[in-house]
């Protein structure tokens, strides 16, 4: 069995390509950066290294490794043939390998069984973004690609810090991981991946993750930032931000079973092992990695004002959420461009005109008037 996987960096080798390898795929990674591939395919093997509860060290060997901008034949070959063809490349960038995708598709022997396609990206439905690009493309015609492919949304969870100077190939993660898939598309020819769980309905474990994996962890690194704190660690260690994050983690968990019916007890049980990770004090994450980006976190269907907005039409005022919103406004990290120009908004419009922006929320909303002080507090410093 084979898999092309487009994504050579620290969650492809570390996650994804880690679980294709325990299953018996041979991997050809595929990537732009020239340096890695080339460490890559002068490699033999490189070890993932899981720590926290039962930790240990991971070998993966049989790989190859492609660069998917000077050897887009190769590539494309290689696809041709694969069984499998899986991303870890950041949902903007599905865009950019859809071309070699589609052209793998076309030159895809009839007799083959059909090539599985699987984003395995942070976003949802990021496959659906996967396919819409794959068949806009003239290289394949819709008929090809209904016949020689399927399609497979996802959802991954692992935490995969930034990595320590001189580690090379190696890459260290936490121990915990879920890769949720629907399995619909395959009909009766499931793939057999190594821990991955298989669900009729992916809707719910997509959302779980988002509002509790997500949430969470980004209101962990506003809160500690506004502390004063480096480490996630460090501030899953602070009583005050542990007490809050747990706030909203329990905002999100009400939200969660009365909208899809998880047991209480097990959503619970979900939420305290997130804190848990959170805390895991071998995983090197800072509070300005993770709060990254705060405009896309702040964004309409994201990890605070989309439960935010649904426990808000339920009646329910979200405080803990919008404590951690306010936070969030806050996040000023030199050399984020993302807080600089919201910080720009913030500053050259009205409250009410900087929500709208910031948030995609309509003045008409129940929880529009709620984030529209929050802002207001803060342009009056």
């Amino acid at each position: 069995m084979k898999v092309v996987h487009f994504g050579a960096g620290n969650i492809g080798r570390g996650f994804v390509g880690l679980l294709l390898h325990d299953s018996g795929y041979e991997i050809v990674f595929a990537d732009v950066a020239d340096a890695l591939i080339s460490e890559l395919d002068a490699a033999q093997s490189y070890q993932v290294h899981e720590v926290g509860q039962g930790a240990q060290v991971r070998t993966v060997d049989n790989f190859r490794a492609l660069n998917s901008a000077t050897q887009k034949d190769a590539v494309i070959a290689e696809i041709a043939n694969a069984d499998m063809v899986t991303t870890a490349v950041g949902p903007h960038i599905l865009k950019f390998v859809a071309p070699l995708i589609a052209a793998g598709i076309a030159g895809r022997d009839a007799g083959l069984a059909p090539l599985q396609v699987m984003a395995c990206e942070n976003a949802i439905n990021a496959t659906d973004i996967l396919e819409a690009a794959v068949r806009a493309d003239d290289s394949v015609a819709a008929d090809a690609v209904d016949a020689k492919a399927l399609f497979a949304n996802t959802a991954v969870d692992r935490i995969v810090p930034n990595q320590a100077p001189g580690q090379g190939l190696d890459v260290t993660v936490e121990t915990f991981f879920e890769w949720v898939i629907d399995r619909t598309p395959f009909a009766d020819a499931v793939p057999e991946i190594s821990g991955a769980t298989f669900v009729d309905d992916l809707a719910p474990y997509i959302e779980r993750k988002l509002f509790t994996v997500n949430t969470g962890h980004a209101t962990t690194a506003y809160l500690g930032y506004a502390a004063g704190l480096e480490k996630i660690s460090d501030a899953m260690n602070d009583p005050q931000v542990f007490a809050k994050v747990a706030a909203v983690l329990a905002e999100t968990k009400s939200l969660l079973v009365s909208k899809y019916g998880f047991a209480e007890a097990e959503q619970e049980a979900y939420v305290q092992k997130i804190l848990a990770r959170f805390s895991n004090e071998h995983l090197p994450d800072t509070v300005v990695r993770v709060g990254r980006a705060p405009l896309r976190k702040l964004s309409r269907r994201e990890r605070f004002i989309g439960p935010a907005a649904e426990l808000a039409q339920q009646g329910v005022k979200p405080v803990a959420l919008l404590e951690a919103m306010g936070a969030a406004l806050r996040f000023n990290a030199p050399e984020d461009t993302e807080a600089a120009e919201m910080a720009v908004i913030l500053a050259e419009n009205t409250s009410v005109e900087a929500t709208a922006k910031i948030t995609g929320l309509d003045a008409e909303h129940p929880l529009f008037d709620s984030v529209n002080e929050l802002v207001k507090a803060l342009q009056a410093g």
